[in-house]
């Protein structure tokens, strides 16, 4: 009597790979908000009307928080904490490589305001010949 053997499976068992994938997924959306949250920073509300900017031109940022630190973003990557000579030798660096480049200014609603018109005039010192403020709707 002959014995009979076992026919193999040939089909690829895609389960694992399904709950692989799961978890990445829920891994991705936990971690994505966290990324993107930059430098904590109350904006001032007021209205007023968007600023026009190129497409696939990112803005530089430039942030000041209410302990009167500065920061500078950009690509949506938040820096280290700065001191001021050193974010105006930053900020004119890139400047020298594109001078198309958008400056805005993210300041904090609790800074002080002599420690925004300083980062303003430095960065008009760095060479910006536009600044802008970024603001929240109320």
């Amino acid at each position: 009597m002959a014995k009979k053997g076992k026919k193999q499976m040939s089909e690829i068992n895609v389960v694992p790979y399904i709950d692989v994938m799961l978890v990445l997924l829920i891994i991705f959306m936990v971690t994505a908000p966290m990324l993107t949250q930059g430098v904590k920073v109350e904006l001032p509300q007021v209205t007023s009307d968007p600023i026009e900017a190129e497409q696939n031109q990112e803005p530089l940022i430039v942030s000041v928080d209410s302990n009167g630190a500065y920061y500078m973003e950009l690509g949506g990557k938040p820096g280290d904490p700065m001191d001021l000579g050193e974010l105006q030798a930053q900020v004119g660096k890139i400047i020298q490589q594109n001078p198309q480049v958008k400056v805005l200014v993210r300041g904090d609603r609790h800074a002080e305001y002599g420690v925004v018109v300083n980062l303003m005039a430095a960065m008009q010192g760095a060479g910006v010949q536009a600044v802008g403020l970024i603001t929240e709707n109320p």
